[in-house]
């Protein structure tokens, strides 16, 4: 073949890979950037551009359709909007399932008058929104807020409590910082450490820092 059709060719197939960007999107795509601190690299932004554009075009659908009463929620775009869902999963979701000990079961009372549903956060027992960043310590938000709960339930105060205390120092309990743990051992570190440092005294970085299980803390 003649090398000239060959490189129009390869030419051709490069500009039909290449994404279709909407360019109406500019002046959103910088706002969304600057707002979340994004930066990429040269041969990156096509790409993060591409995924954010097409999450962009499902929030947009899909609020279309709860105007249309075929939803009961809203949606809109946050900092995870250039990430496609399987990369969410990967990072995000760090809980690992494990076979977990038969135990007691709580039963029902028969004539018990229990609520269909409970909004804990009219009930105090809830801290504000947290946000775990790029670090797969969804196990540590899910024990401090049973733990803040609980908290609030003895003593009255709802005190945010460190999951970054778990992140770095729970190791020795089987669970291993931004790359996943379990509540359980979460749990067990608490009580074998004789409790766990408050969010302001040990606030959160979303990395383990410095060595594990040797960060200067209060309680220690």
């Amino acid at each position: 073949m003649n090398p000239s059709l060959i490189l129009t060719a390869l030419c051709l197939g490069i500009a039909l890979a290449a994404p279709k960007l909407d360019l109406s999107l500019n002046a959103q795509w910088k706002l969304w950037k600057a707002t979340h601190r994004k930066l990429y690299g040269l041969n990156e932004e096509g790409w993060r551009r591409t995924v954010w554009e097409k999450n962009m075009k499902m929030i947009d659908l899909h609020n279309q359709e709860y105007s249309q009463g075929k939803h009961g929620f809203t949606m809109a775009m946050n900092t995870f909007g250039d990430m496609t869902s399987e990369e969410f999963r990967q990072v995000m979701n760090g809980l690992r399932n494990q076979k977990r000990k038969k135990g007691k079961v709580f039963p029902v009372p028969v004539f018990g008058l229990i609520p269909s549903s409970m909004d804990w956060r009219e009930k105090g027992y809830v801290t504000p929104v947290k946000n775990q960043g790029m670090c797969g310590s969804c196990w540590a938000f899910s024990a401090t807020g049973a733990l803040e709960g609980q908290m609030f339930r003895k003593t009255g105060k709802l005190i945010s409590l460190s999951e970054q205390n778990l992140v770095d120092c729970s190791r020795p309990q089987g669970n291993e910082g931004c790359n996943g743990g379990l509540m359980d051992n979460a749990f067990q570190y608490v009580k074998d450490n004789g409790g766990l440092d408050s969010e302001e005294s040990y606030p959160y970085f979303g990395k383990v820092k410095g060595a594990p299980y040797r960060y200067q803390s209060t309680l220690w």
